[in-house]
């Protein structure tokens, strides 16, 4: 080999050995294009951890939990919460089909939330609730939430023998505004709180 070979060969790897060097340092001034836009939605117990939910419910005593959102979806977008109360028998939202639950809303929660910021809200609810006279059905009368009374007149809840309680679960459905349609869309996420309701 001659020098000028040696040359060439020198330039590569000091070159190679720059890039090399100052990768890291160029990765923190590249901006990557986000590919993953969501919606995440959450549900937190009353010390505002993933824990200690609400579950065995007494008639007319208050629970605390936290709700929220968050937006990563590139732009603002305007949500709808739909809060719904169902028993074993009623319609739930599905996971693996993307759907909603057919019962209808008991409350809307809206709120518009900025990329990359999120909402929440703290979420107060209470059941009012009879037994029948064998103890074999919860018939409801109402749930306080966030000192609203929604009306549950006409549902019930059996008692199941095999989970031994009466099951009731009040759950949360992501609705977000579609501006093509112009109509609000089930986003396909909700979270929920199973309850046995007391004696």
């Amino acid at each position: 080999m001659n020098l000028q070979e040696y040359k060439i060969l020198f330039l590569v790897i000091v070159s190679v050995s720059a890039l090399l060097v100052a990768s890291p340092a160029l990765q923190r001034l590249l901006v990557y294009p986000q590919t993953d836009f969501f919606t995440e939605m959450w549900l937190l117990g009353p010390e505002h951890k993933g824990e200690n939910y609400p579950f065995n419910i007494t008639r007319n005593e208050n629970y605390n939990v936290f709700l929220g959102v968050g937006n990563h979806l590139g732009h603002c977008a305007y949500y709808v919460v739909q809060v719904k109360f169902r028993n074993l028998t009623q319609s739930a939202a599905d996971s693996f089909n993307r759907t909603s639950s057919s019962l209808s809303s008991l409350y809307n929660i809206t709120a518009v939330v900025a990329d990359k910021e999120t909402w929440e809200i703290p979420v107060v609810f209470s059941f009012d609730y009879a037994y029948n006279g064998n103890l074999s059905q919860v018939n409801f009368n109402r749930v306080m939430f966030n000192d609203v009374v929604l009306n549950l007149k006409g549902s019930s809840a059996a008692w199941d023998p095999q989970t031994n309680r009466f099951f009731g679960n009040l759950f949360f459905e992501l609705w977000i505004y579609n501006d093509t349609n112009g109509i609000f869309q089930y986003h396909e996420r909700y979270t929920d709180l199973k309850l046995n309701m007391t004696i």
